[in-house]
């Protein structure tokens, strides 16, 4: 009797075991992260603005910037994933876009870590017009759809 039990438990734990393992991970999106900033700027408002303030609005636009870019032949949101795009979920797949996110991530604290150590030597003006440059570069996504040809 003991052995009977002993049997369907061990196979009971085998088929949850089973039914585990099929169950189907998580969609990857292309884009993770910050995808967005809040505000967009006059170069008046920034020459108010003290370093350090400026500092963190160029880091963020970087932040946006590193996000998105490089995906950009795929999606410029966070929703996209491969299925989405019919690209085969399959563990190959998976494997290069989760490389990809995390080769993405370790470039970018490498970047942001670079530029507080180094960045707060750069000319308020030029910093400025980084950030403009940034920003435009930004709002022109907007209008990445008007290239695709349908």
């Amino acid at each position: 009797m003991k052995t009977k039990i002993t049997l369907l438990m061990f196979a009971l734990l085998c088929v949850s075991t089973l039914a585990n393992a099929q169950k189907k991970q998580k969609a990857l999106s292309f884009i993770s992260g910050k995808i967005s900033i809040a505000k967009y700027h006059e170069r008046e408002e920034l020459n108010r603005m003290n370093k350090g303030e400026l500092l963190d609005l160029y880091i963020e636009r970087i932040e946006v910037i590193v996000n998105i870019l490089p995906n950009i032949a795929f999606a410029t949101n966070s929703n996209v994933t491969m299925s989405t795009l019919g690209i085969p979920d399959t563990k190959e797949n998976r494997k290069a876009l989760v490389e990809n996110k995390e080769a993405s991530d370790v470039y970018f604290e490498n970047t942001i870590e670079f530029q507080k150590k180094i960045l707060p030597y750069s000319d308020t003006s030029d910093l400025i017009a980084a950030i403009l440059f940034y920003e435009s570069t930004l709002k022109s996504l907007h209008t990445y759809n008007d290239f695709k040809s349908n």
